[in-house]
């Protein structure tokens, strides 16, 4: 099941995300991004307030901070760009003192700055805290007042939402590698692809051997990030790679999509000679966005 954590981050993938912080007191900063729709011509923002015990009072303060026109957001020195797919355009960013964001679609002469784009005075909370409906709707109406539309969304909508989805891709990997498996999980999930992906896809309670195996049973393909930490792992990862091999075998039809992450020709043949048959992606010389792309097409022949 996907976790809140990850729905913020990979929402509106569309659009473009800069990733800032809000001053809500002296000592206290809250993490959010400015999203910026070139195509719908709007911006607004969205935050992320970690913690189950948040009341009421800190969401109130929250949207107390926040003032349209006044409010200083601190730039992180990060940005997300829009999936390539549901951008029809290109961006030209400057790391200059303001920050020059502009965009430009394709067979438009004009370019269009993101400070030009109408604040929407939208506000999404993901939080990891249930308010009550009480509660909530009190949010709400504080909110009017401050010149905000609030969508509060909590574990509730990432549990329900995860409902609805059927994860797509299997994610196999050692668990030295996380930071490039999470990459591509994220990368995925941005361009609407659902992941099995153990950090979003387990909970705390869950069985570990029935949902790994329930995953590789339903995936539509498994992604084997092989690297030297893979080819060494006697345990989960080679039990995965044994799994996915037999139900190619059960079902004649190709589910691997490799990955190469700083393997060469002959320690992929020496692990298992048969990988050499299938095309992999090569993470260094592809690149992050190039290796998603390619990964999405494969598993959405479709799109």
């Amino acid at each position: 099941m996907a976790t809140l954590r990850q729905y913020f981050e990979t929402d509106f993938n569309h659009v473009l995300r800069v990733h800032v912080e809000i001053p809500v007191s002296d000592t206290h900063r809250i993490e959010a991004v400015w999203l910026v729709d070139f195509l719908g011509f709007m911006s607004f923002l969205s935050c992320y307030v970690p913690g189950e015990d948040q009341t009421l009072e800190s969401f109130l303060q929250l949207i107390k901070a926040i003032e349209y026109g006044k409010t200083t957001l601190l730039f992180q020195h990060k940005l997300t760009l829009p999936a390539t797919r549901q951008f029809p355009g290109s961006l030209k960013i400057a790391n200059a003192d303001p920050l020059v964001i502009q965009a430009q679609f394709f067979g438009d002469p004009v370019e269009v700055s993101a400070n030009e784009v109408t604040p929407s005075r939208r506000l999404f909370i993901y939080s990891e805290a249930q308010l009550e409906d009480h509660d909530l709707i009190k949010l709400k109406e504080e909110g009017k007042k401050l010149g905000h539309e609030v969508q509060f969304r909590s574990a509730t909508y990432a549990t329900t939402r995860s409902r609805q989805e059927v994860q797509l891709a299997f994610i196999s990997y050692d668990s030295r590698d996380r930071e490039v498996a999470q990459k591509i999980g994220i990368g995925l999930q941005r361009l609407m692809c659902p992941v099995w992906y153990d950090e979003f896809s387990l909970k705390v309670g869950d069985n570990l051997r029935d949902s790994i195996e329930k995953g590789l049973r339903e995936c539509r393909k498994c992604i084997l990030v092989l690297s030297p930490n893979f080819f060494s792992n006697k345990g989960w990862a080679k039990k995965e790679f044994d799994s996915v091999f037999t139900r190619e075998i059960l079902e004649e039809k190709q589910l691997v999509l490799p990955v190469w992450h700083g393997v060469e020709t002959r320690e992929v043949y020496e692990y298992s000679p048969s990988l050499l048959n299938i095309k992999g992606l090569n993470w260094k010389e592809l690149g992050e966005d190039e290796v998603y792309r390619r990964l999405y097409l494969a598993i959405e022949p479709s799109k």
